[in-house]
């Protein structure tokens, strides 16, 4: 199986970006001084309990910008953003690291994270042992790894570093067969990712397919094009656990508001 998406995609794009980044900062910040860091971080919050919590679980993204839409808020303040989201309802934070196309920074992680209790996943695009380090040095609870840019003996080896970490990764497909490479590999939580990220379309059916794949035992999420009640209520009765909204939450002119919305029916209730 490639590590590789296909050539000229626009994740083939980032990943490319992101290897001549990650080349760069091992040489600055070797794994031992990471190692280091790991040794002085805060104490894990449990990731895989906050996506299981009763009700509608939505994963809050904090995400200045992305590929498809360019610049989704400016100003971008994440401490306020992360704590007016955790009063709404959020049950945990994604938040964007990579720096190029989609403006986030692992500072933006850690300021969000000090500044609320929920536990935070770093979304980003991980593909080497060390930024799994970086990634815990620098105080996340979680992290994402997209199976369509990883080969399976590496997918195993950064789920099972992840883990030896106190971190169970949030592990990512879109298609029936990125989603048994998941399985196999060990993965404990899945997410759907309705944008298929070499054409940047979104389908909310991708989730209805996939779902009755996912074995009980394992935390279910939906990802992507999530905009309204009824859509969490619909796929939560079809067997997710939790879901990752961003762009939705970010061009609002009020993201709390937008997230209370998402989490209580016309009713006003969950």
């Amino acid at each position: 199986m490639s590590a590789h998406a296909n050539p000229g995609t626009v994740l083939d794009r980032i990943l490319e970006a992101r290897r001549a980044e990650v080349d760069h900062r091992k040489r600055v910040v070797p794994e031992t001084v990471l190692k280091y860091g790991v040794k002085a971080a805060t104490p894990l919050r449990d990731f895989s309990a906050a996506l299981c919590r009763d009700g509608l679980n939505v994963l809050a993204e904090l995400k200045p910008a992305s590929p498809s839409r360019g610049v989704l808020r400016d100003p971008f303040d994440p401490v306020t953003l992360a704590q007016a989201l955790e009063s709404s309802g959020a049950c945990a934070l994604s938040v964007l690291t990579e720096a190029e196309f989609f403006r986030g920074s692992l500072k933006n992680l850690r300021d969000a994270r000090e500044a609320i209790q929920l536990p935070v996943l770093r979304k980003d695009f991980i593909f080497d042992p060390w930024q799994v380090w970086e990634t815990r040095a620098n105080d996340a609870d979680s992290f994402l790894l997209i199976v369509a840019a990883l080969g399976d003996g590496l997918l195993r080896e950064l789920i099972a570093l992840g883990r030896e970490l106190g971190m169970e990764p949030l592990v990512e497909v879109h298609t029936a067969a990125e989603l048994d490479r998941a399985l196999t590999a060990g993965a404990r939580i899945l997410g759907v990712n309705n944008r298929d990220l070499t054409t940047l379309s979104v389908r909310v059916e991708t989730s209805f397919e996939l779902v009755g794949h996912i074995p009980d035992d394992c935390i279910a999420v939906s990802e992507s094009g999530l905009r309204t009640h009824d859509d969490l209520s619909k796929l939560r009765a079809a067997g997710f656990d939790a879901f990752l909204i961003g762009t939705h939450l970010m061009i609002s002119a009020d993201p709390a508001a937008a997230l209370s919305s998402l989490l209580l029916s016309p009713a006003g209730t969950q």
